[in-house]
This record gives structure tokens, sequence and C-alpha cells, in this order.
């Protein structure tokens, strides 16, 4: 290879290099902004409500245990009973627990963010089955029963969105704040008239809950038999938790998902009676499902995977550059070069600045258009012909296409890459594999264009 095409490739190479550096200021620029973005809807949320999870009902039932004991007198020799008292509550997990929820979404904005909210009517019904001396095998005297009271929690209970009424055997009982259970967290509760402990009974509860949130809505199935039915008019469900839902339906108006488990699939029982002895509570709070209302069209993570290709970019466009200039034995100053790459680089900032208004796919098609007619005009004079200009043009177009591709197909990203990366390869070597490379970049085979005004 004569010295000439060497110099030639070493400054395209620094000139690589040296792209680098805006490209890098631009990927930090995408950062902060999406970083401030991020702050902006945690501002939001922490304004109205945060992501919701619903745990319970569940029954709670307190009492004071009388504990006698025989003692002898040191002095006299006489017995005498001696009496001490202690508390404790007793927890019950409905029998069957039923859950049918509607999400509205909502738009809330701040200067040019959007945060995305749900309204969720929710209506909850259960059954608890209270076995005799509600399961309690010591002497039932011993003990003096208080009235029970029903706890659920609701993680952010600023997204209570009206008064909530209990109906219960014909008669409506309102909650109260505050769940009176540490370990289940915030939400409500309600009393319960006193239980005949005596006897086994079944209590049937329903009543209807209003919640705002923001992203994400979590069920914990305290139920022995649970069933969450859950529908929205938002078409982007992500399922999130520990259980898939059995049926579901997504379509361009909304989605419908239904779960089942049981006691069988979720071992609750066995983890609340941890969490009441231990007071480790994690596995029984986190056995949990939901769904997350995702926004597919994040304009800040696609221009972040569209900047981590800019390299690759950059380098096949240099390439076709290149390729003009040795098929068309033309001199190609290193400064024009240079121009192109910039041009190149602005693209990716002008899609990012546009996109936060606009939406990315048209900021992408405006941004692309931009570059390519700008690009395109350029070096039709730096090639002395409109033809070769035109060529160059649709090619970097199609090379823009190609990048949307790689963003919109995550799954296949990879794949269309080494593809491309394959096609760009041959083609290359189809177009060069008759070409003298001896003698590339001598005075007399070379036309200088880069001096030509």
């Amino acid at each position: 290879m004569n010295r000439n095409l060497s110099v030639k490739l070493a400054m395209i190479t620094a000139l690589i290099v040296l792209l680098l550096i805006p490209l890098l200021l631009i990927g930090n620029l995408i950062s902060e902004r999406q970083a401030r973005r991020d702050v902006v809807l945690d501002d939001i949320a922490r304004s109205s409500s945060t992501n919701q999870q619903l745990s319970g009902p569940v029954l709670v039932v307190p009492y004071r245990k009388t504990e006698r004991e025989w003692k002898t007198d040191d002095k006299t020799g006489n017995r005498y009973q001696q009496e001490s008292h202690s508390s404790g509550r007793l927890y019950f997990l409905p029998q069957r627990f039923d859950l049918a929820a509607d999400l509205r979404t909502e738009l809330r904005a701040r200067g040019i963010y959007e945060a995305r909210l749900y309204h969720a009517s929710n209506h909850i019904e259960a059954d608890f089955q209270l076995p005799a001396q509600l399961g309690i095998t010591d002497n039932l005297a011993d003990y003096q029963f208080e009235a029970p009271f029903l706890a659920v929690g609701i993680s952010d209970i600023r997204g209570i969105e009206a008064g909530l009424k209990l109906e219960l055997d014909g008669q409506r009982l309102e909650f109260q704040p505050g769940t009176q259970v540490g370990w289940l967290g915030n939400g409500v509760h309600v009393q319960l008239p006193m239980l005949d402990a005596s006897q086994a009974r079944q209590l049937k509860i329903g009543f209807d809950l209003g919640l705002q949130g923001t992203g994400r809505f979590n069920v914990l199935p305290v139920g022995r038999e649970s069933s969450v039915a859950l529908k929205a008019d938002w078409p982007h469900p992500s399922f999130v938790g520990d259980y898939l839902p059995v049926q579901r339906s997504v379509e361009a108006s909304g989605f419908t998902a239904q779960w089942q488990t049981s006691f069988f699939s979720t071992n609750l029982q066995e983890r609340l009676d941890i969490c009441v002895q231990s007071l480790d509570c994690d596995n029984f709070r986190n056995t949990t499902f939901g769904v997350n209302l995702v926004d597919p069209v994040d304009q800040y993570l696609k221009a972040d995977r569209a900047i981590k290709y800019a390299l690759l970019f950059v380098a096949l466009t240099f390439a076709g550059f290149f390729l003009f200039e040795v098929l068309k034995r033309l001199a190609i100053h290193p400064m024009q070069y240079a121009l192109v790459g910039f041009a190149l680089a602005l693209f990716y900032l002008l899609l990012l600045s546009l996109a936060e208004h606009i939406g990315f796919a048209l900021a992408y098609g405006l941004s692309a258009s931009g570059c390519v007619l700008l690009i395109g005009f350029y070096v039709s004079h730096v090639l002395h012909s409109w033809r070769n200009g035109l060529g160059f043009g649709a090619g970097l177009a199609a090379l823009y296409g190609l990048l949307f591709g790689l963003l919109s197909a995550e799954d296949y990203a990879l794949l269309m890459g080494s593809l491309l990366l394959f096609a760009m390869l041959g083609l290359f070597m189809v177009l060069t594999r008759r070409l003298d490379w001896y003698g590339v970049g001598q005075g007399k085979a070379v036309q200088e264009v880069g001096n030509v005004a």
C-alpha cells in the first residue's frame, strides 16, 4: 500500500476518534435530560400518589389472656394461685378473595414532561371462615376478646378518592384511617361487631375502593382462593410480580387480565404465621402480582439506544465516502470528511431536542431528512456530480432507515446489526474486487477535488 493511502486512512481513523468527543457530550446530555425527566415525574407522583399496592383485607381479633399458676408460700407453706395477664391478636385471612378493578388513565403535564396516572375503581368481596373457639385449643374461659376489626393495606393512602364503607350482614360500617397493624403498613381499618367466639361463623364482606396511583398497581392475593379481574384503557401493560395472568387480552383500546391463586401456590398462611411470630414480613408483603402501565414511546431510551450505534453509523458513512473516492479516483480533503462527520453527530442532537416536543418517530424522520438533504447537497458539490450526491444521499437515507429498524426491533437488534455489517462488508468487497490498491492515491491517477472552488 502506498504512503498516500496510508496517510489518508490514518486521517480518517483520527477523525472518527475525534468525533467521539461530541458524540459522548450528546450522550451525556441525553442522560441528563432523562434524569431531569425522572425527577419531574417523581415530583408529580409525590404530589398526587405513587405506585399502589393493595394488601388485605385481614381480620384481626385482639384478646387478653389470663394465665394462672399455683405457688407455695415459703414461710407458711400455704398454696395460692397467682394470675398474670398478656395480650395478643389473632389474624385471619379470607377463605375467598375477589377483586374487580377498572383502571382509567390520564396524563398530568409539567412543562414538557408528562406523567401517566390511573384511577382504579375497585370492588372487593371476601369470605372469612372463623372456626369454633377461633381455633384456640386452650381453655376459652382464660381469654377475653375485644371487638375485632378489618384491616386493609394501601401503600399510598393519599390515593384514596372517596369515603369507604363496608357492607357486612346488611350493615354499612365506616372505615377509619390507619391499619392498626404495623407490618401491614399504611391503609384503613373498620371496627366490627363483637363475635361469639364459642361458635364457628362465616363473615361475608364487601366494599368499593376508588384509588389513584402512578405507574404500577399491585395486589396481594390474601385469600385461600383469590380471583383478580383487571381491565384498563391503556394498551401497553407489563404484567409484573410472582404470578402471570391465567387469561389476558390486549387490544388497541386497552387490556383485560385475570389472575387465580390459592394457598397451595402462594403459601401465604405460613408466610403470615412467620410474619406474626418473627416480624419477618418481607416474604408475606412481597407475594404480589399486578401491572405496570409502561410508556412504549420513551424518547430518551430510544435516543440513548440510537447514539450507541453512532460510531458504527459514522464508520459506515466514511466507508461509503472513501469508496466514492477510490472508485471515482477523486481526492477528498480530510476537512470535508470532518464536516460530514459533524453533520452526522448533529443528527443525534436534533433528534433529542425535537423528540421532547413532537415524539420520537416524527423527530427521527425530520432529523434524518435534514441530515440527508444537507449531506447530499454538500457531497454533490464535493464529488462534482449531482448524480453521485443523489446516490450517496440515497445510501445515507437507507442507513437511517436501517437504524430506525434496529431501534424498533429490540429482540432482533443484534441479528439485524450483524446482518447489516455483513452486507456492508460484502458490498465493499464486491465493489473493490478489481481495484488496484497500489495505484490508489498516486497523483497521476487522482483528480484533486478538495481544491476546486
